[in-house]
């Protein structure tokens, strides 16, 4: 596989690459790259066929939708060749009730305000950046659907949303005529699997298009992590909160994902985002670099294939426990349903009565 291997984005036409390059970094030399280097890591991406880029209104302080910007301004023709999303709900005004979230005022102001950022008149894909307890859906998705009659916006994802609000929004914006939801944004890695349960579930009834962020887990599976060496020069953003995943458990899939990339020929971060491709319903993976060297590795991972039998073992060792009902229609209601036999594959034990 590679980056031209293209895929469509759940229930539409729009084509992405299997690796969509995310540009959270971009404008903050701190911890990610100065804007000259994000240009030419955007340069390596495309030329290797890809042809999505993601940021959003917050990432670096609107840096990131700048440098972008800037990039497209100096080559003419590029803007339609490529898909870009960007995201809304972060407030870039502090003490701005108004400044962020999913009502009406604030969505017109956001995306007006990355549209300037990134000069130009409309994005392919604008997510809602993660959910906003405080505005009726009805008004984000009417707002929403204004903006793709305008022209503003081509299609629409939720990013970092409960399953019952995606499953909500989607059946109301399809009952009421509106633009559909595309696609759900998630954080999904080897480390990070509860997604399996409800949003995945979501994804696969809705047809909805999933893009997987953090898939080396804040650089928990990059490879450079062991137990002798638990805090790593450049060790980013691996370390901070929810991320810090940092554990026996971990270390036990670090040596099994060590094995097996050296079977395969393959670095463990390769070998990570491999996983997370070969899973469903995914179908683009955001990655992000620091340099164009670390581009061109993570780009690496779309050349490896994991066997069978290894995706098996890396699937115990990093089997979730799902919330109920889950393990519960595993074992008693499957089983009482089933009666013993095997449907669509699915085997059950006879039901002791």
């Amino acid at each position: 596989m590679n980056l031209t291997d293209f895929r469509t984005f759940g229930r539409t036409g729009l084509r992405v690459s299997p690796i969509t390059l995310g540009t959270m970094n971009f404008g903050d030399t701190s911890w990610g790259t100065s804007s000259e280097t994000a240009e030419a890591i955007i340069d390596c991406y495309l030329e290797a066929g890809g042809n999505a880029l993601d940021t959003a209104n917050g990432y670096t302080g609107g840096r990131s939708e700048e440098t972008i910007g800037g990039y497209l301004a100096r080559r003419p023709g590029l803007r339609d060749r490529i898909v870009l999303a960007t995201k809304f709900a972060g407030n870039m005004f502090p003490g701005d009730p108004n400044g962020g979230g999913a009502g009406r005022k604030a969505i017109v102001q956001q995306l007006n305000a990355s549209l300037g950022r990134l000069g130009t008149e409309y994005v392919d894909l604008y997510w809602l950046h993660n959910w906003d307890r405080h505005t009726p859906v009805e008004e984000t998705l009417g707002t929403l659907e204004d903006l793709v009659r305008a022209g503003k916006i081509r299609y629409i994802g939720l990013s970092d949303t409960p399953a019952w609000a995606v499953s909500r929004m989607a059946t109301i914006a399809e009952l009421r005529g509106w633009s559909a939801i595309a696609g759900i944004q998630v954080e999904y890695s080897l480390l990070q699997r509860t997604v399996e349960g409800e949003l995945f579930g979501a994804a696969h009834a809705l047809g909805l298009g999933v893009t997987p962020w953090s898939p080396l887990a804040g650089g928990v599976l990059s490879g450079k992590y062991t137990r002798e060496n638990q805090t790593p020069a450049d060790s980013g953003r691996a370390t901070l909160g929810p991320s810090n995943h940092l554990s026996e458990r971990t270390f036990g899939l670090l040596d099994e994902l060590a094995a097996i990339a050296e079977r395969l020929g393959a670095s463990i971060a390769a070998l990570a985002l491999a996983w997370v491709r070969q899973q469903q319903p995914v179908t683009t993976t955001i990655i992000g670099a620091r340099t164009i060297e670390q581009l061109e590795s993570n780009l690496g991972s779309l050349t490896v294939e994991i066997p069978d039998d290894d995706l098996a073992a890396l699937d115990e060792l990093t089997k979730p426990e799902l919330p109920f009902p889950f393990a519960f229609l595993d074992a008693t209601a499957l089983s009482w349903q089933q009666g013993g036999t095997t449907i669509n594959g699915v085997t059950s034990r006879p039901y002791n009565r």
